[in-house]
Formats: structure tokens, C-alpha cells, sequence
């Protein structure tokens, strides 16, 4: 997948943050879509998501948040994915049942990937960036970030990847 000098530019100056918890999502209305059904048409390629995606590094984590004021994970993909014109349901492990099953070795920009933390199963979802790492609103007290998906904490959580796009 070929990014934009600007998406390069702007991974090349982020820092790993340190590993966490995860996040709880809630049954929130999130925004910008509101009650609408999920769209399969919309075709967005990765560096869309991802240029999205950059625009809210350091947004704070908020339990329940779905706006760039604050985000909880699902309400942070949720958001960027529908900036994308591409609606998702709200919660991770919704989102998880969305799209269609990837090997991590076929991971490309723009997949969502998803990690078991807080709960069996898909608990914890993030935007694929490259080969080995992801941007995602961590737990409280986080910002949204990118770290590696590598790292001993997220490899032994990983729960897999969809491609929605």
C-alpha cells in the first residue's frame, strides 16, 4: 500500500507509546452516523483511514467517547473509519464480525485489528499503519497513539484482523 509523503512524514515523528490496558466500549450513539445502517459500498484505501486516523494522535481516551473531544477504541475507529464515509457498528466486538478475515502476514494500512483485554474475545480494536503497528485509543489515563503490535503485550492478546474497505 503506498502512503502519502505526509502520512510517511507524520509516522516518522510519532514515538511507540508504552503498552496498556485496553478499553471498554459502550452502547453509545457515536457520530458522524447516528442510527445508520452499515454501508458495504464506500471503498476507502487504507491511507484515507490512516490520514484520518494521524489527525487525532493525542486525543485523550474517554470511557464511552465517540468525538475527537475524547475516544474509547471502538468510538475511535468507529469515528475514522465514518470520516471515510464507511459506518461500523459501535462496539469491538461488533466491529470484529464486520469486513473479511485477514492473516496478520497479509495485514495492509487500514485493517482493523483486534486484541482480547478486558474481556474474552475482541475487546480492544485499533487501525492497521504499516506491517507491525497500529494507532488506537488506549484505556483511561491514554492518548490515542501508535505502538507495535509486536510488543509481547499486544502479540499474546492479538485476536485478528478485518479488512472493512
Amino acid at each position: 500500500m503506498h502512503l502519502s509523503r505526509s502520512v510517511k512524514r507524520l509516522l516518522s515523528v510519532v514515538a511507540l507509546g508504552l503498552a496498556c490496558s485496553g478499553c471498554a466500549s459502550t452502547n453509545a450513539v457515536p457520530h458522524p452516523f447516528p442510527g445508520s445502517p452499515i454501508q458495504r459500498h464506500a471503498q476507502p484505501d487504507g491511507g484515507t483511514v490512516i490520514e484520518h486516523a494521524l489527525r487525532f494522535l493525542g486525543t485523550p481516551y474517554v470511557d464511552g467517547g465517540d468525538t475527537p473531544a475524547g475516544f474509547d477504541c471502538s468510538g475511535f475507529t468507529r469515528y475514522v473509519f465514518g470520516l471515510a464515509h464507511v459506518a461500523l457498528p459501535r462496539q469491538a466486538q461488533e466491529q470484529f464480525r464486520q469486513g473479511k478475515k485477514q492473516a496478520l502476514r497479509r495485514v495492509r494500512p487500514g485493517d482493523l485489528i483486534f486484541f482480547s483485554t478486558i474481556a474474552p474475545g475482541a475487546s480492544h480494536v485499533g487501525v492497521v499503519v504499516d506491517r507491525t503497528r497500529f494507532i488506537h485509543a488506549p484505556a483511561t489515563s491514554g492518548v490515542v497513539r501508535i505502538e507495535s503490535f509486536e510488543t509481547p503485550y499486544w502479540k499474546h492478546r492479538l485476536v485478528g484482523v478485518r479488512r472493512v474497505r
